[in-house]
């Protein structure tokens, strides 16, 4: 089993930040990480790096029919710049959800004490008319983008729209010609994190530590490497 590996450069360039993702690596605070496994109280987990290629990307009739649902609300996207309106919006999220989430927006992109950003930090943000009701933040590199955060007021769960964020960032990393989006990781036989493949098994690659290599995601792949 291997044990996580963190960096902590003091400046990272968008090709670098490329180069790490395609390594299985990502970010975690003002640092850079990789790990193939994660622990609960109780039990060990096996964890794949997942990423979209945008070469194949097109929308299922189901994705398509939630741009469309969401079509009422106004969606803006600037590079990220902290406020308590966010803060605000994440604790109200962090009310709703059944795991343990970050203690604030702030502590999760900066940590403690830091307030330079080395990644080049973007903000969407959804309003239903002046009020904001959903935000997702990631991260620019020279050919591609990762997610970081999505998160929603409560109120507005039946929306999807920690979804309706996801398919923002695709399709915003189709139209900039971005070729990959890197949306974190998979957690093997831990059916929560699996909402990450929504938008297309068919487009996603997933990393195999042991090849070093990404390949077409199926389940039989990481049931194979899981076993071997």
């Amino acid at each position: 089993m291997t044990v996580p590996q963190f960096y902590a450069p003091r400046q990272l360039t968008h090709k670098q930040l490329d180069e790490f993702l395609a390594r299985g690596w990502y970010r975690m605070h003002q640092t850079i990480f990789t790990t193939h496994y994660i622990a609960d109280t109780e039990n060990y987990y096996r964890v794949f790096w997942l990423r979209y290629n945008m070469r194949y990307y097109a929308h299922l009739k189901s994705n398509l029919r939630l741009m469309q649902r969401n079509k009422q609300f106004a969606v803006s996207l600037t590079p990220f710049v902290w406020s308590e309106a966010l803060e605000h919006l994440y604790e109200q999220y962090k009310t709703s959800i059944d795991f343990e989430g970050a203690p604030s927006v702030k502590h999760w992109l900066f940590h403690e004490g830091i307030d330079t950003d080395i990644y080049d930090t973007h903000l969407l943000e959804i309003r239903d008319g002046q009020e904001l009701i959903a935000a997702g933040i990631f991260d620019k590199g020279a050919r591609s983008i990762a997610g970081i955060m999505n998160f929603y007021h409560p109120a507005y769960r039946k929306y999807s729209l920690g979804k309706y964020l996801m398919l923002l960032k695709a399709n915003h990393a189709l139209q900039e010609g971005y070729q990959y989006y890197y949306p974190g990781y998979l957690v093997y036989d831990y059916p929560k994190f699996d909402y990450k493949l929504f938008i297309g098994e068919e487009f996603t690659e997933v990393y195999i530590p042991e090849l070093k290599k990404w390949l077409p995601y199926k389940q039989q792949l990481l049931d194979l490497t899981v076993r071997a």
